[in-house]
């Protein structure tokens, strides 16, 4: 089971609002004025600058959320918004040197299609997990896709690939897969269904996401939304 903690959930699902960067921008920095009941900061869009953004891609249907899910395990309470669709959930994360860090997993809410995120998705990401099904062949030969989507947004980001399902048939984790082998990418075999593996992968993509927001590497897109928040 995933540290204890509070996880709030946000979904949103308004996609024709996710065109314009500036306007997403300025929707965040709203959000993140806002306060609660009882003087309790509401959940907001953006990932703040101490938190650490992870990604989830791939198709849809994948089990993305349910392996959220499984990390977590419960206590998460869903907040609704209606500003751009994704699905937000923020954990906070017992690190081994003691700090609580603040953490985002970012799920697309069923917008898995090719070059149909917005770039926001992207913004201040500090790694991905990038998930296929082991039952459905096609979902993996789409890897590819994904990934080049990624690197042209987050050239560089540390990735995850995950194999899920395999719950269906254990004889799967026998085979070998070329895809994150020629990329040099961590690869894990994994199941939402009885958690094989879902906290150890998640807690390593936070970690090499604390790394890679400690070590930034510069790129254009990110510089350009940087000054569009400012």
């Amino acid at each position: 089971m995933a540290d204890d903690g509070h996880f709030p959930r946000v979904t949103t699902d308004d996609t024709a609002a996710a065109t314009d960067t500036e306007a997403f921008l300025k929707a965040l920095k709203v959000q993140e004025g806002k306060t609660g009941e009882e003087g309790k900061d509401e959940l907001s869009l953006v990932t703040s600058k101490g938190a650490i953004k992870i990604i989830l891609l791939g198709d849809s249907a994948v089990g993305k959320s349910k392996l959220v899910e499984r990390f977590l395990m419960d206590g998460y309470q869903p907040q609704q918004l209606s500003t751009f669709a994704l699905t937000l959930f923020r954990y906070n994360f017992n690190h081994p040197d003691g700090r609580v860090v603040a953490v985002d997993f970012w799920d697309t809410a069923g917008q898995e299609r090719f070059n149909n995120l917005h770039p926001s998705y992207f913004y201040r990401a500090h790694a991905c997990i990038l998930a296929f099904d082991v039952t459905r062949k096609v979902t993996y030969k789409n890897l590819d896709r994904w990934y080049r989507e990624l690197e042209e947004y987050c050239p560089g980001i540390p990735t995850i690939v995950v194999a899920n399902k395999i719950d269906v048939d254990y004889r799967v984790t026998e085979r070998t897969f070329a895809f994150p082998e020629r990329r040099n990418l961590p690869f894990a075999f994994v199941s939402a269904s009885d958690g094989t593996n879902v906290v150890k992968t998640f807690q390593q993509a936070i970690m090499m996401g604390i790394k890679q927001k400690e070590n930034p590497s510069d790129d254009f897109l990110t510089m350009a939304l940087e000054l569009l928040a400012e």
